[in-house]
């Protein structure tokens, strides 16, 4: 029995995407950080400090996933949550100084996973280009069925 396009694409997709997380593992143990944490330093590094609500919609996670997440971060020292003194219902993530201080080895997981990926700087560009054209919501907000 033949499979259609889409259940090819998705399964290849979500294997993609387990290897991926999967692949940093060893890389992220001896910092302390899961994924998702590894994600929420690496985007920090470049954009802190910044609101809860910016960051989550940076990393598509939303309130519900990326505060727990935040709290970890939190209790192991490498962000910091506070209240925003211009608006006290907007809360601003910002690195600590061990969270700064994570940056080189943090920097060279993403040499380390594109090493081990074995692919050249134009075809990672492609590939990312490609899965950030299928992550991005359609501009009707609506997924098209």
């Amino acid at each position: 029995m033949k499979r259609g396009l889409g259940t090819q694409l998705s399964f290849a997709l979500y294997g993609a995407a387990s290897r991926m997380v999967r692949m940093h593992k060893p890389f992220l143990d001896p910092l302390g950080l899961t994924f998702p944490q590894y994600l929420v330093t690496l985007d920090l590094l470049g954009h802190a400090p910044t609101t809860v609500g910016t960051l989550g919609a940076r990393l598509g996670m939303d309130t519900g996933t990326i505060t727990p997440l935040l709290k970890r971060l939190e209790a192991a020292g490498i962000v910091t949550r506070t209240r925003d003194t211009q608006d006290e219902r907007r809360v601003l993530i910002d690195l600590t100084a061990h969270g700064r201080a994570l940056q080189p080895e943090v920097e060279t997981v993403t040499d380390k996973i594109k090493s081990a990926c074995q692919m050249d700087d134009a075809a990672m560009e492609s590939l990312s280009q490609i899965l950030e054209g299928l992550a991005r919501e359609p501009a009707n907000g609506k997924d098209q069925s």
